[in-house]
């Protein structure tokens, strides 16, 4: 269990939970669960690195909330934990549902999340990864069809990625400003990060809406941005992630024919 708290165990469920109901629409449960399974190896190797790497700034923090910190998991099985999850990831990419082209596209997601958790976090740059990363995982599935990802799909994944990495960062602004880090997040300030993640969680479901025509999408964007901007900021990553679910959820069982209309 401590492996898997590790691993940032919340986000890592719900982005396979996202994947498995996105393939469904496209594929059939069965190949959605392997697709599920594939994302989850990969949500694994980005989480895992990510406490690896922030250990020593996590141990400088006495962080209560992170294992290794803790010390109550050794760094060795973390290490050896995400060479198991990486060598399943890449297997199940390429030789599973997902397909070559599907599989890499999602390599290639997992590649800028691990990126982000070495680099790009303390860079202007920060929600770039994000942005790779959560565009990756619709256009993955789609390509296992051999379909181009529609645009509305792409800017949708990426700007949801893009809003969750500004509500993310606001629950641990002071530590990272103690820390050093300065990524684009952190340069702007609890406040700007905020409206930021409100307006591009609007965005979102604006563009999801102009692609199904549900009156509920829109107001769940507007219901949803001023939730994020007002609600207390330790709470505004778990209110996105929330509202994320709700409109994949929205978008499969009532949008279905935007996406089965792919195929």
């Amino acid at each position: 269990m401590r492996l898997l708290r590790t691993s940032h165990l919340g986000p890592t469920l719900l982005v396979s939970a996202v994947s498995f109901f996105l393939a469904v629409p496209i594929w059939w449960e069965g190949s959605a669960f392997v697709i599920a399974f594939t994302v989850f190896t990969g949500q694994l190797v980005v989480g895992w690195t990510n406490d690896l790497a922030d250990y020593e700034t996590d141990l400088i923090e006495e962080r209560k909330d992170k294992p290794l910190a803790m010390g109550t998991i050794t760094i060795e099985k973390v290490i050896r934990a995400t060479k198991i999850a990486l060598f399943f990831c890449i297997i199940f990419s390429l030789l599973g549902p997902l397909g070559f082209l599907g599989g890499s596209v999602h390599l290639l997601g997992v590649g800028f999340g691990v990126a982000y958790n070495f680099y790009f976090k303390s860079t202007k740059l920060s929600p770039l990864p994000y942005a790779i990363a959560f565009a990756a995982l619709p256009a993955a599935i789609t390509l296992s069809k051999s379909i181009a990802p529609p645009l509305w799909l792409l800017f949708s994944g990426a700007g949801l990625g893009v809003a969750s990495h500004f509500a993310n960062v606001v629950k641990d602004f002071d530590r990272d400003i103690a820390a050093g880090i300065k990524g684009l997040p952190q340069l702007l300030g609890i406040r700007k990060s905020l409206i930021c993640s409100g307006l591009i969680f609007l965005f979102v479901s604006l563009n999801l809406y102009s692609a199904t025509n549900l009156n509920f999408l829109l107001f769940l964007g507007i219901a949803g941005a001023i939730a994020i901007i007002i609600f207390p900021p330790r709470l505004s990553f778990t209110l996105l992630m929330a509202l994320a679910l709700i409109n994949v959820v929205v978008l499969i069982t009532l949008g279905t024919g935007s996406l089965s209309s792919l195929v």
